[in-house]
């Protein structure tokens, strides 16, 4: 079996089309050619949340039947735009030619990746997930309305339905929902030394969480091991230790963004 894991990630591209969106499309045809050429028996894809609910409206509950809305992507071309892009058309190719070629392949589709790592700098998601804390304003679109899980409970997800022989299709794993302002409140509990803001002025207090459904993966036995907590205090204390994260900050916004 085959892992395609990795993407061109550049949110700062001044060339999407040819820097991110048709290296990853033609990156995943040429993975899948040789998957065929080698009677390769199962592929397992890393696809990304930014598939399923990038529209202009969000639902109360998305399922792996949900797909983003290239128009209004490419009309708002909000923060990782060139990203979702890429993801939604190189999923979509790769189910086209896997049904033509008779590939068995699945797809995994995870939200906001949180947790450890071990590279030198800080991943494109924890800049994102840590966004209230760093006060990156233009990430908080993201995290708005956001869904999360932890690194380990993902990996451990490619080798679940890798290994399952019932697997089929796309899988969503998520392990939970949040607001931003969720997200705010665990972290001023948790280092109230970051000062992070109490309010957001773009976003009401009262609005929901937008849940994704991981019901696909877990009715075939997967079970989630780790909470929001654990996400967070792992991936700021992993920040802190690589003196990627200060051990306080000082703000003078009086908490607010």
């Amino acid at each position: 079996g085959v892992f395609h894991i990795a993407t061109p990630m550049d949110f700062e591209s001044k060339d999407p089309e040819n820097e991110m969106i048709k290296p990853t499309i033609n990156g995943m045809l040429d993975i899948l050619k040789s998957c065929v050429k080698a009677k390769v028996r199962r592929v397992v894809f890393t696809s990304s949340g930014g598939t399923v609910n990038v529209e202009a409206t969000q639902k109360p509950v998305y399922d792996e039947t949900c797909w983003s809305d290239l128009d209004f992507i490419r009309s708002v071309k909000m923060t990782g735009w060139m990203y979702f892009m890429s993801k939604i058309l190189a999923e979509q190719a790769a189910w086209k030619y896997a049904a033509e070629n008779n590939l068995d392949f699945i797809s995994i589709i995870p939200p906001l990746v949180v947790g450890p790592f071990i590279m030198p700098s800080m991943p494109p998601s924890l800049i994102t997930a840590l966004s209230p804390i760093t006060r990156t304003e233009s990430h908080y679109t993201i995290i708005k309305q956001g869904q999360y899980v932890h690194l380990d409970d993902l990996c451990m997800s490619h080798i679940f339905l890798y290994e399952n022989p019932k697997a089929n299709g796309r899988y969503i794993a998520s392990a939970c929902a949040a607001t931003i302002y969720d997200i705010a409140k665990m972290l001023r509990e948790e280092y109230p030394e970051y000062n992070v803001p109490t309010k957001f002025k773009d976003y009401k207090e009262d609005m929901g969480q937008v849940q994704f459904s991981s019901k696909k993966l877990t009715d075939l036995g997967f079970e989630f091991k780790y909470g929001l907590k654990d996400m967070y205090t792992e991936a700021v204390e992993t920040c802190r230790a690589k003196g990627l994260l200060p051990l306080s900050l000082e703000h003078h916004e009086n908490g607010s963004a």
